[in-house]
């Protein structure tokens, strides 16, 4: 089970590979720590902003809902559903043409495109008029948005370290909860002008806000987003650094506008168990988050809280996820080999807040309780983010990584449209069917997750123990592997390579 038995040792391997290049000179911590503090300070509040943008813009459709969205624009059955499901459609379709384009082209200025093209969509979201407008919008919001989360992930392995993935992926995944303390603050008072003037279309003015505010920010990518090579911020000699950094990951260079695509890799992908996994995981971790995006703020408020209390009650549950996010993230940045443990555990406290959900009625005196259910499955979606950063982290070959993350993001797509369809018009107010459903995927994902980790562990000793038996020094495996990253060679081609967990 989870062989890479395609991993092939000559007797050279305890020689030092003869370099057809020289390697990137050693640079000192000193001046590795002072680059990386530099990235940080220019990359991650960016990255932050634009990401917590993105998941606040398409999960705003829900506070929509509540402000009069479906009366206003004359909504039936399960056609608010569909506005999700159409946008996780086209996010899903044009994953893999915007993954291309990002690893041909400029990663930077294609991210900084996107992110302004869907400002503008989101924009005119607030002067649509009916179920056809609603459609068209949502479903290119979704083409726009598909390129961000695996383009940002590109980002973090080409600026970071192995062991730095987690954390900084953790950063920019933590600005939903970030930005959307500051957003659903600047909605609550949109929302009173309705309470004042019951003419005035609060979910309109949203949209404005959000689309406007998106549009500025992603003008500002054109002048600081991109990988190392790309950059105009940094000397010649910090790309130097940066680049020397990134080698000892044994993954490759950063560099854009390569347009050669290796068929065997894709192959590899397709025996490679922890492929189907990463898929499969994507799903089953995103049927609850479709269903949240969408059905949140109509789940609260039809537990006897008012539109404008379930914009302030979102505010602490948005405060507990960016804390726990940089508890978890801190803590498998210092201990090694959590990365999964952590994915795993997080999903029992969604389990126990999906019962709880489910099975309390909507009365008065429950609704402080479901409420408490509600915001117990914030930790659910770690599950999901962290097992994006073990791609850039487990996964080398170009087109493997593009292959791999792909995957996840189709399983992703498909898994949020999924969430949004089972919570039927029907099964309203308490939706038993489409709760329950969410608890039965979490469980099968934490089964999932020991599963991944158990392969990784076992791949992770059969090659130590070969290094072991060829006598190879620790330094002369972490040369060699070097090497080989750097010629594009998979992780199950190079014997080098171990996995993070």
């Amino acid at each position: 089970m989870g062989s890479d038995d395609s991993v092939k040792f000559s007797n050279d391997d305890k020689v030092a590979i003869d370099h057809k290049e020289e390697l990137p000179p050693q640079y000192t911590d000193e001046e590795c720590n002072r680059l990386k503090r530099k990235v940080d300070r220019y990359l991650l509040p960016l990255m932050w902003l634009c990401h917590g943008l993105q998941a606040v813009d398409k999960a705003c459709i829900s506070t929509q809902a509540t402000f009069g969205l479906r009366e206003d624009t004359g909504l039936v059955g399960q056609q608010f559903s569909w506005l999700t499901t159409v946008f996780y459609l086209t996010y899903m379709c044009f994953e893999i043409p915007s993954v291309i384009l990002l690893q041909r082209y400029s990663m930077g200025r294609m991210l900084s495109i996107y992110i302004v093209c869907w400002g503008f969509v989101v924009l005119s979201i607030g002067f649509a008029q009916n179920f056809v407008h609603l459609l068209t919008l949502r479903a290119l919001q979704g083409i726009f948005e598909c390129s961000l989360s695996p383009g940002f992930l590109l980002v973090i392995g080409t600026w970071y370290t192995t062991r730095e993935h987690p954390s900084r992926s953790l950063v920019f995944q933590s600005g939903y909860a970030g930005v959307s303390i500051i957003t659903e603050s600047i909605s609550y008072g949109i929302g009173t002008v309705s309470y004042r003037n019951p003419n005035f279309e609060a979910w309109r003015y949203m949209s404005y806000f959000l689309g406007s505010l998106t549009v500025l920010v992603g003008l500002s990518c054109f002048l600081i987003l991109g990988t190392p090579s790309e950059v105009i911020w940094l000397s010649a000699e910090e790309k130097k650094i940066a680049t020397a950094r990134i080698l000892s990951n044994n993954t490759g260079h950063d560099k854009t506008g390569i347009k050669e695509w290796k068929w065997e890799q894709v192959r590899e992908c397709l025996v490679d168990p922890i492929f189907w996994i990463a898929g499969a995981n994507a799903f089953l971790g995103s049927v609850p988050n479709g269903a949240l995006t969408a059905f949140s703020g109509i789940l609260t408020t039809s537990y006897g809280f008012t539109n404008l209390q379930n914009i302030l009650l979102n505010i602490p549950k948005m405060i507990f996820t960016v804390l726990f996010f940089l508890a978890i993230g801190l803590l498998v940045t210092k201990k090694k080999n959590l990365r999964l443990w952590v994915m795993a555990l997080s999903q029992l406290p969604p389990i126990a807040g999906f019962l709880i959900i489910a099975l309390l009625p909507n009365e008065p005196q429950y609704k402080w309780t479901k409420w408490g259910g509600l915001f117990m499955t914030g930790t659910f979606i770690v599950a999901t983010f962290f097992a994006w950063s073990l791609i850039p982290s487990n996964v080398a070959g170009r087109t493997k990584r593009t292959v791999m993350s792909s995957i996840t993001f189709v399983g992703y797509c498909v898994g949020n449209m999924v969430g949004t369809q089972i919570f039927q018009a029907k099964d309203a107010p308490r939706y038993i069917p489409g709760t329950i459903g969410c608890v039965t995927c979490l469980g099968i994902q934490m089964l999932l997750i020991i599963l991944w980790r158990t392969i990784l562990v076992m791949r992770n000793g059969r090659r130590d123990r070969r290094m072991r038996e060829l006598g190879m020094s620790e330094e002369d495996r972490i040369k060699a592997g070097l090497e080989m990253g750097e010629g594009d060679h998979t992780d199950f081609e190079n014997p080098y390579f171990r996995y993070v967990m």
